[in-house]
């Protein structure tokens, strides 16, 4: 009889013994799960016996919609590239100003100055809770009539275009990233300086169309890379200089396509290519990606992490579909981006600084209790508002400033307060929000959903949640969301993408005089610009770096670096270790694994599961039908550490 324990029967491997029970556990956990459809895509979602018990100590409803469906009605709200000039609508200014809202939205809209200054109050918007209509139409009102701030842009120095950041010093089109100088077109890059069109990197300088970089210095076209200088088309290296076109690289140098040569050998052939040439650089972009195929990919990376699955996750514990978790998180499901100690939350984005107990949030810098709100920074017991600083126990709010105890903007002492949310929250259940989709009331908002994006200030495609999920605009409006039709566009170009010369040392800095089209000619779902200019300083880098003049506007360029990254989505699969190849005839000592392109990756080394096929199952955002070769963790790091 098979014994359970630390001492297993005699040829039971510890695997198989988790075979031999998964069946009846996995039986067991269904049977305490309880099985929904998502309101939104009427697709089936799980809530686990552990979910149920989160949602019972925050005392809030369970989700209606899937965590997808969630996490895109969010991003409705959250526009960061989409950018305008208009008017601020503080008295006694007018001047124009940069803005992410239109100049044909409804909402009043102060400048930076304007909103953190002390000439206005946003008690004075306050108003009576009406319990004749529903909670979401009374607080669209009140969100179109408060103050708004124009633009999240703290003390730039010469970078007025600049986006939900801090701290950047002569910056041009940077989003999201803080105390960076002399970079543009940039996403999510921290103390960085002369680097452009990057994302998601830190403490780099000169780098070019990097993604997912840290500490790297002169490097270009790469990703997945760290303390590495000089070189370019690196895809998960680690400390590497002077190396080309190579992948899974530690402690290299002078190496192309992962191939040693000396000194001298490199700096011979590394000159064949000419990489200032658009056309050369495309032609090895292409290159660079199939060699890439030939090694195998971590199934996710889980630095330091303990019962944690998604993607780009570190220092977690216990921790489900997450990405992009950086500084820790723990007991957490569903975050996106986030960041130093995040605790007991769900479903929360762009949020960190030790928040707990958070339920379907945005921008949460930090809060503790918060609930379906967005831009709520150092504040505690927070419901159903928004952009509020220093406040506690509020409830449907919006631009309030050391405040507590508050409803509409109204104040209340501690008493009143309470009995107040208590009816309104009843209410919320009683007469519901519908929204409306093609042309019909179907999906219904009680308490405990998140904002619906019929009620938000920006057009779909002007959000983070295009960037994320892509649609056209009968997709947007069937789903009963906003689709922002474009402004006319009077570019009068002056030179064709067609006619661009190839090499940088063909163009002259007169090119910052001309209007450029773009090459997707707006023809892409990549909010195409049609034209665009290159600035002097965005030539003077070109120059300066050796890379050719783009023929792509800035925004299909960020397009571009999105799709290099994997979706938040999660895949159930097995590692691809071990698999057999009859074309290459091998003995049935070797390992090997095959992509679905027929690519071949040949092992190194002889792995733990020997020449047996790796029977490691796992969560990755791979699918199954991705050209890559995904490993378990210990396949992987017997390739490449």
């Amino acid at each position: 009889m098979l014994q359970c324990g630390s001492r297993l029967a005699p040829n039971v491997s510890r695997s198989g013994l988790e075979e031999f029970w998964r069946p009846d556990l996995k039986k067991f956990i269904n049977l305490m799960s309880e099985q929904r459809i998502c309101q939104n895509c009427k697709s089936g979602f799980t809530i686990e016996p552990e979910d149920s018990d989160f949602y019972k100590k925050l005392d809030v409803p369970p989700p209606t919609w899937c965590p997808e469906c969630r996490m895109i009605r969010r991003m409705c709200f959250r526009n960061e590239r989409t950018l305008y000039k208009r008017h601020c609508d503080a008295s006694g200014h007018g001047e124009e100003m940069i803005s992410v809202f239109s100049p044909d939205s409804p909402q009043r809209v102060y400048c930076h100055k304007s909103w953190w200054g002390d000439d206005w109050d946003a008690l004075a918007y306050g108003r009576n809770y009406d319990f004749s209509r529903n909670f979401f139409e009374q607080f669209k009102e009140l969100w179109q009539a408060v103050p708004d701030i124009g633009l999240f842009n703290i003390n730039p120095v010469n970078s007025d275009y600049c986006s939900i950041t801090e701290g950047n010093k002569n910056c041009y089109l940077v989003i999201g990233g803080d105390f960076n100088e002399n970079c543009a077109y940039s996403a999510f890059n921290f103390h960085c300086q002369e680097c452009l069109d990057c994302y998601w990197i830190s403490k780099c300088e000169w780098n070019y169309e990097t993604v997912d970089c840290i500490s790297c210095s002169r490097l270009r076209h790469s990703r997945y890379s760290e303390g590495c200088y000089n070189s370019a088309f690196l895809f998960n290296c680690r400390n590497c200089h002077d190396c080309f076109m190579c992948a899974n690289l530690n402690n290299g140098a002078y190496q192309i396509l992962n191939q040693q040569y000396s000194k001298e050998e490199y700096q011979r052939k590394i000159g064949e290519y000419d990489l200032t040439s658009r056309q050369v650089v495309a032609e090895l972009k292409a290159k660079f990606r199939e060699h890439t195929l030939k090694y195998p990919r971590r199934f996710a990376r889980l630095l330091r992490s303990v019962n944690s699955t998604g993607d780009n996750v570190e220092e977690s514990k216990n921790c489900r579909a997450c990405f992009d978790v950086f500084g820790g998180a723990e007991d957490c499901r569903y975050l996106w981006l986030t960041y130093s100690q995040v605790k007991n939350c769900y479903d929360i984005d762009h949020s960190g600084m030790q928040s707990q107990e958070a339920c379907d949030d945005s921008t949460i810098y930090p809060g503790n209790q918060v609930f379906y709100s967005r831009f709520i920074f150092n504040s505690q017991n927070i419901f159903y508002s928004y952009n509020c600083h220093n406040c506690s126990n509020c409830f449907g709010c919006v631009g309030l400033r050391n405040k507590k105890y508050c409803v509409f903007n109204r104040q209340y002492n501690e008493d009143e307060y309470r009995e107040l949310v208590a009816k309104i929250r009843n209410h919320m259940d009683q007469l519901s929000y519908q929204s409306k989709v093609n042309g019909q009331r179907s999906i219904v908002y009680k308490y405990g959903e998140f904002f619906p994006p019929d009620i938000s200030p920006f057009g779909y495609n002007e959000t983070v949640a295009q960037e994320l999920f892509p649609k056209n605009a009968a997709e947007v409006k069937q789903m009963g969301g906003r689709w922002q039709e474009g402004t006319t566009r009077n570019y009068r170009v002056t030179i064709s993408h067609r006619e661009l010369p190839d090499r940088i040392a063909d163009i002259s800095e007169d090119i910052s005089k001309q209007v450029i089209s773009c090459e997707h000619e707006g023809k892409c779902q990549d909010q195409c610009a049609t034209a665009f200019r290159v600035t002097p300083e965005e030539f003077r880098f070109y120059q300066n770096f050796g890379v050719p003049v783009p023929s792509l506007c800035p925004n299909c360029r960020h397009y571009a670096r999105l799709k290099q990254r994997n979706p938040m989505k999660l895949w159930h699969r097995r590692c691809m270790c071990g698999g057999r190849s009859k074309r290459l005839h091998i003995t049935p000592s070797q390992d090997v694994a095959t992509s679905c392109e027929g690519v071949i990756c040949q092992n190194t080394t002889r792995h733990f599961h020997g020449a047996e096929p790796c029977l490691n199952e796992f969560e990755t955002s791979y699918a199954p039908d991705r050209p890559e070769i995904v490993y378990c963790e210990q396949c992987y790091q017997a390739e490449v550490a």
